[in-house]
């Protein structure tokens, strides 16, 4: 009875609010001429939440709930995440958005209120997986509804089904509506609304806002990071993409690009550094167009240096106070014994500025991801890139001839729309010339919304994109096993991150340039500033450093980031989270290094001993 009482009061208070709100505005449309209402008139920015801003406030509720409702009182969550690392920082903030509704977290399925599935929407494929996954949740849970009954139980509440994500934003009323496999749909920049969309959920009601914002970056949200291995983390530091490449539903599903002011990024960082995190990712759609224009930091802000020659923008870029390189300058000073790594950059905004941080930090590393997409001028020009094979081709040129070491990895599509077999022939001649380190390789996929799906045809047979990807592949093999081959007898400085999967007898780690790792597991000397290195290690120093190690052991001398020491080469054991020096003795794939350990040493005393190359990209010599 008090249940209907209170229902009724909210629904007469929401109907005496619709009522108000229409009497005010007949009111001002009296008053008012047609002119000027125009002037008041609502934006996109009114029914957007702005950043800072939280959803669940008792002042920004709707009439039909309370702050009562919204508290999950330790509902348990679970959560799948697919698609790329941003979607990985996006469950971050999303744990924490509940967690500090009250939710908590569920280690599985089977006991979860609240199942939420983030997604992506990039190809068709990555959308085939979720729907296949959403129907084998909807069997899993009427299977074990079926259990309760015929044990004679009473049946459990059933969980709230919630799909995040690009894929939310991009089918919307579909996931409600005709398959009715969900209860909520959010998208990537309504996840302070969560709280509210489970709460109506709960009620019976199907909830769901996709709304894009212009200026949300969850700056003020801490991500939630379990299950983190204490090693390697994500940090979001711009949101949207202005490119709107004719291929690319990214633009339609996350918005326009908004930076996050650099003090939350710079906050963050150093909280993870402090947290023992040793490895950090910058992440954002568009990752190197970074530009804050809070002024939040005291700088002014000023206009853009020109864009480097070739390269035609499609959204001039807007003033800011900080763009990337000074950020990542900034962080990698700041935090000297921390790598940085980016993703995902385009190709236009790596200007000499950058190039330059990351040769003279040696904590930034030079393993750049530079996406070329195709190697026709012709299917770039398709694709709307703003930029031919020839203008990549210097770039890649003043890459190299700035870092030496750099690794680069790329992407590319096969089969896009007009493609020839001629087209196709110029992107195998591109990987064959630049021989890539990695690449992510896929047919293509028609996305709906794009420009291409407006005004292009897909017009090349799936059989032939499918020949064509496996081209693609064996090509970027090819190269990328000759590459792995040359490594052997180099030096590098590995991440230890874990255990080998095969064998508990093995270390396995990266290099600065991303490559796996695998090396023995044993107890390694501790290298200090100014003492001997171990002979191998000294040896491909004096032989490439130009003398930064001399004579027959070597010296290393210097400082940077690590607090000096002394009292001889102790042996100390290996644990995850330790940098390594390694030298490589076997190329095991195309992306897999064996290594033999040489010494435990941090990032500066690692550049000391190699005569402070850059990005810690070392690739010396016996």
């Amino acid at each position: 009875l008090f249940d209907d009482m209170a229902a009724g009061s909210r629904f007469r208070a929401a109907a005496a609010w619709s009522s108000s709100l229409q009497s005010s505005r007949r009111a001002f449309s009296a008053r008012t001429p047609s002119r000027r209402r125009l002037e008041f008139a609502a934006s996109l920015r009114d029914f957007t939440p702005h950043e800072g801003t939280a959803d669940v406030g008792e002042t920004n509720l709707p009439p039909y709930l309370t702050s009562a409702q919204l508290d999950g009182a330790g509902r348990g969550v679970y959560m799948e995440t697919y698609g790329c690392q941003m979607n990985v920082a996006d469950t971050e903030v999303v744990r924490s958005v509940l967690q500090g509704a009250g939710y908590s977290h569920a280690a599985s399925l089977s006991g979860a209120d609240v199942v939420l599935l983030n997604t992506c929407a990039i190809r068709e494929n990555a959308e085939a997986k979720i729907w296949a996954r959403l129907r084998a949740i909807r069997a899993e849970r009427r299977k074990e509804a079926a259990g309760w009954r015929a044990r004679g139980g009473l049946r459990p509440t059933r969980a709230v089904v919630g799909l995040l994500g690009c894929m939310g934003e991009r089918l919307k009323g579909r996931l409600l509506e005709e398959d009715q496999l969900v209860d909520v749909v959010c998208g990537p920049d309504a996840y302070r609304a969560l709280p509210r969309l489970l709460a109506q959920a709960r009620g019976g009601q199907p909830a769901l806002d996709v709304a894009l914002s212009l200026d949300e970056t969850y700056a003020d949200v801490a991500p939630v990071r379990e299950g983190s291995d204490g090693i390697s983390a994500f940090v979001s530091i711009m949101r949207g993409c202005n490119n709107m490449c004719s291929y690319c539903i990214v633009p339609h599903t996350r918005g326009r690009e908004r930076s996050r002011p650099s003090s939350s990024i710079c906050a963050e960082v150093a909280q993870l550094a402090a947290q023992g995190y040793r490895e950090v990712t910058l992440l954002g759609q568009n990752v190197n167009s970074y530009a804050d224009g809070d002024g939040g930091d005291g700088g002014a802000l000023v206009a853009p240096s020109p864009t480097r020659d070739g390269f035609t923008p499609m959204v001039p870029p807007p003033k800011a106070s900080l763009r990337f390189a000074g950020l990542l300058d900034t962080l990698s000073a700041a935090h000297p014994e921390v790598r940085f790594r980016f993703t995902s950059p385009h190709p236009k905004d790596f200007p000499d500025q950058l190039l330059e941080v990351i040769r003279d930090r040696p904590n930034a590393c030079a393993s750049l991801h530079i996406p070329a997409q195709s190697g026709s001028t012709a299917v770039l020009a398709a694709m709307r890139r703003g930029y031919s094979r020839e203008t990549y081709m210097r770039l890649i040129e003043r890459v190299r001839e700035v870092l030496p070491g750099v690794a680069i990895s790329s992407d590319f599509i096969s089969g896009f729309c007009g493609e020839t077999e001629a087209d196709h022939a110029e992107t195998l001649s591109l990987l064959e010339a630049v021989r890539f380190e990695r690449a992510f390789m896929f047919a293509y996929s028609l996305r709906e919304k794009t420009h291409a799906h407006r005004r292009l045809s897909d017009d090349v047979p799936e059989p032939v994109k499918q020949r064509r990807l496996r081209e693609v592949i064996d090509t970027f093999n090819a190269g990328a096993r000759a590459s792995n081959e040359e490594e052997v007898g180099t030096v590098h400085h590995v991440l230890v991150e874990a255990l080998s999967k095969k064998s508990d007898a093995e270390w396995a780690g990266r290099t600065e340039h991303g490559k796996r790792v695998v090396l023995p597991r044993r107890p390694l000397p501790q290298l200090q500033f100014g003492e001997l290195l171990p002979p191998p290690l000294s040896r491909s120093v004096g032989a490439s450093a130009g003398g930064a190690a001399t004579g027959g052991g070597g010296v290393a001398r210097g400082g940077g980031g690590e607090a000096g020491g002394g009292g001889g080469c102790g042996v100390a054991d290996v644990a995850p989270g330790d940098y390594v020096a390694v030298r490589v003795t076997h190329a095991l794939s195309a992306n897999t290094l064996r290594a033999e350990p040489l010494a435990k040493c941090g990032i500066a005393r690692f550049a000391a001993a190699s005569g402070g190359a850059g990005g810690g990209a070392v690739r010396l010599r016996g």
